[in-house]
């Protein structure tokens, strides 16, 4: 017992101390507490801390007692299903609302125990002061959701910031204290009450000028049906009302009856509201009884058989870089990653700037004329010389089709791709952000690996279950945002330099990787979406191909392209680094080295844009038809994504050509 005394490491105790204190405040005894150098983070019922230093600081030590007390008290007060019903639907939205429930959780547990309230201020200072916070001068690098909190944790626990957010709570302090003041002295209120504190974060969301983000709050939408329930119970047993129940109660065995036939005669068939436009005039008609007859379209709404499956999801990420990683190690990383490319910088800028020059040559400007209101129209001033009693003449700039654009760049993070691939990759994608940015093209940056080598814990899992046969995908996948669409080039500019850190570049299961890529894109509200892929190699997982096909990532990554170029409205491109990616994709184009990876990616970009602007001229110079001369209209087929979303074309109609 004295050796192993001996050998323990003298962190030991404070470690099991903190995990003991976490499990207690928790009220959950299973808890798994564990700690890695990773970023702290709730996963479950798994706390995760950052490792402490084996001689530890008096400050060490408050911040890691600081991260464990905030973790216990969001398990301790926090009910997730009451959080989803009422989360707002957009971004800057739904990020106050989760930022104001965490300081809701921390203020808890300071209002009730003054060390707990010690310990979180600590934890918050060095986060802030970590993330630079002190030395923001301009609102717009100070996050509105940050400042929020923080005013919140004032109000409910009588914290004033910590000495490294001053500055961000000084930035907008004047204007959300004008906005939504009142708002905040009300959250006191219902601080123990999760349900009535969200209703009023909502409240306060709409004081803010977020309103139009906020979406339906699905706890009332339940609340208004079980009282609409009630009602109608209530009116069946009002006087006067009896003979129309009894009536309505006659009817619904004819009802349920008709129901029943029409289920059993399409069964296998999908309805469409549309369904008579695809009817053939010459078909028979069904006899009594019989299933009527269905006609054969070349396009139909169910995608292509695939057999591919996965074992488990248990264990896969989508995740932040800036959660993978320290924000100062974000920064060293992203100065390293200058420092190698600062010769390819400037060939890279020019053929940037290229590109930003030929796409606003194709924002030209146009104009409505003879309005009622706008800005006036000098050029037709003479006409009120002429003839006084004429009405001034107003202009204004048409809206241009061209901003109404995302672009998706998905970038493989596969241990091939180390080195200056890797570099070049990244480099490449943050000039192309940033000129995109500037065109008012948004610009998202994803990455996709795996979170382990050799199967990771799915693997684990598949051996614990008796190694079933033909598992499918057998490994952890990760898949990592480096820009939100919506996130601006400055506030993502230090999360690419996680691509130089040593040990994430893993195996690269492209497959699923473009779906994923591909959902995001497709949940956007923008008109035209394109999706970029850049890969230096076919999809490898040694542990799903070594208990599955040989092709069996390959033959699903075919699958996926094929549903997305056949069926999607998403226009999807690829480049290939030393692999020829033209047998999979209709348009892409492989490069021989990374050094042409620039040049490649804005002329790629550069087409697209091009036939965009090719076609809209076209559109404009078709002669307009009168509603006389138009022909008779034809039955479109539909497609699986959005009817005629992907080429313009109204269902039911068929484009006249000039």
């Amino acid at each position: 017992m004295v050796a192993k005394d001996k050998h323990q490491s003298p962190i030991e105790p404070f470690k099991k101390a903190v995990a003991q204190t976490v499990r207690a405040i928790a009220g959950e005894h299973e808890l798994e507490v564990v700690y890695s150098n990773d970023r702290p983070a709730l996963l479950g019922s798994r706390v995760r801390l950052h490792e402490p230093p084996r001689k530890p600081t008096a400050r060490d030590i408050a911040i890691t007692r600081g991260q464990s007390d905030s973790f216990a008290l969001k398990l301790a007060a926090h009910d997730a299903t009451i959080h989803h019903l009422h989360q707002p639907e957009g971004q800057n939205a739904r990020a106050v609302y989760e930022a104001v429930e965490a300081a809701r959780c921390d203020s808890i547990g300071a209002r009730r125990m003054d060390g707990v309230s010690a310990n979180i201020t600590a934890m918050l200072e060095d986060k802030y002061h970590r993330g630079n916070y002190h030395e923001i001068e301009d609102r717009s690098d100070a996050p509105l959701e940050d400042a929020v909190a923080l005013m919140v944790r004032e109000r409910l626990a009588g914290q004033t910031p910590p000495p490294s957010a001053r500055r961000l709570v000084d930035l907008w302090r004047p204007w959300i204290e004008e906005k939504a003041g009142a708002n905040l002295d009300r959250l006191g209120e219902t601080i123990e009450d999760q349900r009535a504190f969200a209703r009023s974060v909502r409240d306060l969301l709409v004081a803010l000028e977020m309103g139009d983000e906020l979406g339906a709050d699905k706890d009332d939408d339940d609340s208004d049906d079980d009282q609409g329930d009630d009602s109608d119970g209530d009116q069946e047993n009002q006087p006067g009302e009896s003979d129309e129940a009894e009536s309505q109660d006659q009817a619904e065995p004819q009802e349920t009856e008709a129901t029943g036939e029409e289920r059993e005669a399409g069964e296998t068939e999908s309805v469409d509201a549309s369904a008579d436009d695809y009817e053939d005039d010459d078909a028979p008609s069904p006899e009594d009884g019989e299933e009527a007859p269905r006609n054969d379209l070349p396009f139909d709404n169910k995608p292509p058989l695939n057999d591919y499956k996965v074992f488990t999801t248990r264990f896969d990420e989508e995740i932040g870089a800036e959660e993978l990683c320290d924000p100062n190690e974000l920064e060293r990383l992203r100065a390293f990653l200058d420092k190698q490319l600062a010769p390819l910088a400037g060939a890279v800028a020019r053929l940037a700037n290229r590109l930003q020059r030929r796409l606003m040559a194709q924002q030209n400007r146009a104009w409505l004329f003879d309005l009622e209101e706008g800005i006036l129209d000098t050029s037709r001033l003479p006409r009120i010389i002429i003839d006084p009693t004429a009405p001034l003449s107003f202009k204004r700039e048409k809206d241009t089709d061209f901003r109404d654009t995302v672009v998706t760049l998905v970038l493989d993070n596969s241990g091939s791709m180390r080195g200056r691939p890797i570099t070049v990759a990244a480099t490449c994608a943050d000039i192309l952000a940033r000129t995109l940015e500037r065109c008012g093209v948004k610009v998202e940056i994803l990455g996709f690996t795996t979170r382990a080598w050799k199967g990771g814990q799915s693997r684990e899992s598949w051996l614990a279950a008796g190694k079933p046969p033909m598992p499918g995908r057998l490994n952890d996948l990760r898949h990592i945002i480096y820009k939100a669409a919506d996130a601006p080039w400055r506030r993502s500019r230090r999360n690419l330099g996680l691509m130089m850190r040593e040990g994430l570049l893993k195996e690269n299961i492209d497959g699923e990787a473009l779906l994923w890529a591909h959902k995001r894109l497709l949940a956007r509200t923008e008109s035209r979406k394109i999706l970029m892929m850049i890969s230096d190699g076919a999809p490898v997982d040694d542990s799903t191909l070594s208990v599955n096909a040989g092709n069996y990532l390959e033959k699903h990554l075919r699958w996926v392209i094929e549903d997305i170029e056949t069926r999607s409205p998403v226009e999807l491109i690829a480049i290939g680094i030393g692999h020829d990616v033209t047998r999979y994709y209709k348009r892409a184009v492989t490069i021989v080295d990374a050094e042409e990876l620039a040049g490649a990616m804005t002329e790629q970009l550069a087409s697209l844009f091009a036939e965009q602007g090719a076609k809209q001229i076209r559109a404009a110079a078709k002669p307009k038809m009168t509603p006389r001369t138009l022909p008779r209209s034809q039955p479109v087929k539909p497609t699986a994504w959005k009817a005629g979303e992907a080429t313009g074309i109204k269902r039911g109609t068929t484009p006249v050509r000039g």
